[in-house]
């Protein structure tokens, strides 16, 4: 079911009156039922995957925390991990791989024999599968006690609103929560609901606008060149912020309403200094959980450097493929680890760069001309996340400043005038309102007056309402 539906419209608040109303002992149930209706709502078939694996990490997180013998423990671990990621291989990248195998094997003069699977990929396999994973990875380092209750259990791989895309929570926060006897509290409804009104104004109005545009443009590169490759490219780098950081504040509002917290997913990555920093801005539940689960166990920063840089890199060539089996995913991924590799490699040459130009007397100069860079290299990776082929990337990428100039048919790019400047209004509205505020936006909404709050929430409104774009479309991580 899409956030964006009217389904979800009687949906949710359905859901979450039958919550308060229901007794204490029964509300995991109805969650649990709740939150399979909600899944069964983009494919019925797709719940048997994922109770596969939901049955697979509860006897494994069992077996884990009772076996004393540190050899069979790390055996029912491995088991655990070649179970979700082998379900990941058959749907998400089986294809990918055997048609690499037939490219190697029509080198040789033969034709691969193996049969590609016609499958569609279940929605949020990679999140749901990372996050039932986490939990097996933290029962068998002891820092969680292994779920008895399976209806529990089932829930924390399901509870719907983050249930497809996230966030992809840890154990410890989410387990012992659907225990505690949540009372309404206005304070959690009323801020739970204001999340989910930012999340769907920049979903809605702006994610969904842009993404107009930059489909025209990218759907025939070729047909373009110069300034509307940058201006698509520079949507881009906003419609899928809009996108999938509205998708994470109305899944963490939804769940605030009812009493959950959930991790935060995005602190305003578009201000980040650096590519490093970049990383601890964005999709955090994601990064984080490559942090703990691959690159700390590969020896994290206490290696050699060469192999800090190996591990780095690594680690974003993998986060690149969890993406989606496409090369286009793997450069992604790999262009970042470059970034991160060379910023390593250039740290004591960029800061004598720096002394001498005595651009460190001007910190703020400093950090906005780092900012700029930052948010450069960060777009145009975004290039080989959303082109469509690895040619099309490379296309993109080398026409991106050929025939810069103004157009007069500059607005043949799938919006009208009219449209091209509310997409670039809505885009300055949200850097006014959440990237000038250096604190939590929703602190800032609550430290103003009354009068404030509620103009706030009618302008926010209205602006949905009067500037929605007709054509809603799935958030563009359900995909992964």
């Amino acid at each position: 079911m899409l956030f964006n539906s009217l389904e979800f419209l009687i949906f949710f608040p359905l859901v979450t009156l039958l919550y308060f109303l229901m007794p204490h002992k029964f509300r995991w149930a109805l969650l649990l039922v709740a939150s399979c209706i909600f899944y069964m709502f983009f494919k019925i078939e797709y719940i048997l995957i994922l109770f596969f694996t939901i049955l697979i990490d509860y006897f494994a997180g069992i077996l884990l925390e009772s076996e004393k013998d540190p050899k069979r423990k790390k055996y029912y671990l491995i088991l655990s991990i070649v179970s979700n990621v082998g379900v990941l291989a058959i749907f998400k990248y089986f294809n990918f791989l055997n048609d690499g195998l037939s490219g190697l094997i029509n080198l040789t003069g033969y034709s691969n024999p193996i049969p590609y699977l016609s499958i569609l990929l279940p929605i949020g396999l990679s999140f749901h599968t990372f996050q039932a994973m986490s939990y097996t990875f933290e029962v068998y380092r002891g820092n969680q006690k292994a779920e008895r209750n399976f209806g529990i259990y089932a829930l924390y791989v399901m509870f719907y609103p983050q249930l497809v895309a996230g966030p992809i929570e840890r154990p410890q926060n989410i387990l012992p929560q659907f225990y505690e006897k949540k009372e309404f509290n206005y304070d959690d409804v009323t801020n739970g609901l204001k999340l989910m009104l930012w999340g769907f104004f920049k979903k809605i109005v702006i994610a969904d606008r842009l993404a107009e545009l930059v489909s025209t443009v990218y759907g025939s590169p070729e047909s373009y060149s110069g300034t509307p490759l940058i201006i698509a490219t520079v949507f881009f780098t906003f419609q899928i912020y809009c996108d999938f950081s509205g998708y994470s504040d109305i899944a963490i509002g939804a769940a605030r309403v009812m009493g959950f917290t959930l991790m935060q997913n995005f602190n305003r990555p578009y201000i980040s200094s650096s590519v490093s920093e970049f990383w601890t801005r964005w999709h955090i539940s994601l990064s984080t959980w490559f942090k703990d689960y691959l690159y700390i166990p590969l020896g994290g920063n206490r290696v050699k450097i060469p192999r800090l840089y190996f591990n780095l890199f690594v680690v974003f060539l993998i986060s690149g493929l969890w993406h989606g089996a496409n090369l286009t995913y793997i450069l992604w991924g790999a262009l970042h680890g470059t970034f991160l590799v060379l910023a390593l490699m250039t740290k004591n040459m960029r800061a004598t760069f720096t002394a001498r130009l005595q651009l460190n007397h001007f910190p703020r100069l400093l950090r906005g001309i780092n900012v700029a860079i930052t948010f450069c290299l960060v777009s145009f990776a975004w290039i080989f996340f959303r082109a469509e082929t690895v040619q099309d990337a490379f296309y993109i990428s080398s026409h991106l400043f050929q025939n810069i100039k103004l157009q007069s048919g500059g607005f043949n790019m799938g919006l009208d005038r009219s449209q091209f400047f509310i997409a670039i209004a809505s885009i300055l509205l949200l850097i006014l309102i959440e990237f000038w505020y250096k604190e939590n936006l929703l602190t800032a909404i609550n430290r103003q007056s009354a009068v404030v709050r509620w103009l706030s929430y009618y302008f926010i409104a209205f602006i949905i309402l009067l500037f929605a774009n007709s054509s809603s479309s799935q958030f563009i991580y359900f995909q992964f």
